[in-house]
């Protein structure tokens, strides 16, 4: 017999939200924290959908953050069952979303559910702020609501962000800050012409081959824990006009650097243009800084109460991390918002037959409702 989180989590992934869509996950959610006693509130930036929900006005305040948006299915065919039909077998609920992260997002509800009925006069206050624009360019989601709650005066004190980041069992990894994100979109730009005249053409790949494959060599700082090296790896390279008798004009090549906070977007940018200009390269790049890199140390309480609570409700300690992609968890800490973020196994995230454990499922209900506790009761 399902649970109350395993049943939510399947009304959840029934609705097929490819980013930036929500289906309606946003709806049925806020019918749930409604009947707890929330203030609901929809906030609609450029169609993309964002729920905010707060019970309470005291300090401090939880504010448990996620995303109804998943990324699109891939190949049907590979998937053991269609990925917007849950289905459980040999106690493992299989859908789009499984684990990135609307289970996250149920057992979330239950635990505030149950928290509620045994603390109804609990301290501070609980929030949740859940959007349809994490998977995609994460512009209109949380990033946008944060500023209308600033000016509101709401930001939260602590935020638990839902996201996958357990390793072999629930919980032995939580990420206490992110790697920054930078990407580089850069043209080589030299002049067309006939394979057999070189002397009347200046060939972009010849030109790049040698300060690109240096750019790739960079060492750019060494593991400080929490955080590992910074690493930069070329995502695409492009050149000709599929003729082999033409030489091209342009080259072009977009790179991503995960940095960490020893360095700065200024000092990646001076550092790879240097290597251009060594090289008498004729160039243009645009960059774009998708995140900066964020920490919340182990001193914080948020962190002592998390780590605390998993060992005292699971049996283990937790290993800190701030491996992984980039999470809506850089916007809060941009505003001084302590951010932790713990969630199921992310083995299958992404990928055809994403599944989570119902049992896990179970138990990470229970685990959020234990934080509570520790934080609010």
């Amino acid at each position: 017999m399902k649970s109350k989180t395993v049943k939510l989590a399947c009304d959840l992934l029934a609705r097929p939200s490819i980013t930036p869509k929500d289906e309606g996950c946003q709806q049925l959610l806020a019918g749930h924290l409604e009947h707890l006693g929330f203030q609901i509130e929809h906030i609609t930036v450029n169609q993309v959908s964002n729920l905010f929900a707060i019970k309470g006005k005291a300090q401090p305040t939880l504010c448990f953050a996620g995303h109804t948006d998943v990324v699109p299915t891939g190949d049907l065919k590979a998937w053991k069952y269609p990925p917007f039909t849950p289905t459980i077998e040999n106690n493992k609920l299989y859908a789009r979303g499984a684990a990135d992260m609307k289970s996250s997002i149920a057992a979330m509800a239950t635990a505030c559910e149950r928290f509620i009925a045994n603390h109804p006069h609990h301290q501070g206050s609980i929030a949740f702020l859940i959007t349809s624009d994490e998977e995609g360019p994460a512009i209109d989601g949380t990033h946008a609501v944060l500023k209308i709650l600033k000016e509101r005066n709401q930001i939260p004190t602590w935020c638990l962000v839902g996201e996958a980041s357990s390793a072999d069992k629930l919980a032995d990894t939580i990420k206490v800050g992110r790697r920054g994100s930078m990407t580089g979109y850069l043209k080589i730009i030299g002049k067309q012409g006939h394979v057999a005249y070189p002397q009347l053409a200046n060939n972009p790949i010849h030109m790049g081959l040698t300060p690109l494959a240096e750019i790739a060599a960079l060492t750019w700082d060494t593991a400080t824990h929490p955080f590992p090296a910074t690493s930069l790896q070329f995502a695409n390279i492009h050149a000709g006009t599929g003729a082999t008798n033409v030489i091209p004009g342009v080259l072009e090549a977009n790179f991503n650097l995960r940095y960490s906070p020893q360095i700065t977007p200024d000092f990646i940018k001076q550092t790879i243009e240097n290597v251009l200009k060594k090289h008498g390269c004729y160039y243009e790049i645009d960059w774009q800084v998708g995140g900066k890199p964020f920490y919340t140390p182990d001193s914080s309480h948020l962190i002592q109460t998390v780590s605390y609570t998993i060992e005292k409700t699971l049996g283990y300690a937790p290993l800190q991390s701030t491996s992984g992609g980039t999470s809506d968890g850089r916007f809060f800490a941009e505003y001084g918002v302590e951010v932790v973020e713990v969630g199921p196994l992310n083995a299958s995230i992404h990928q055809v037959n994403e599944n989570i454990n119902v049992d896990e499922l179970d138990r990470l209900s229970e685990l959020y409702e234990a934080i509570l506790v520790e934080l609010l009761a």
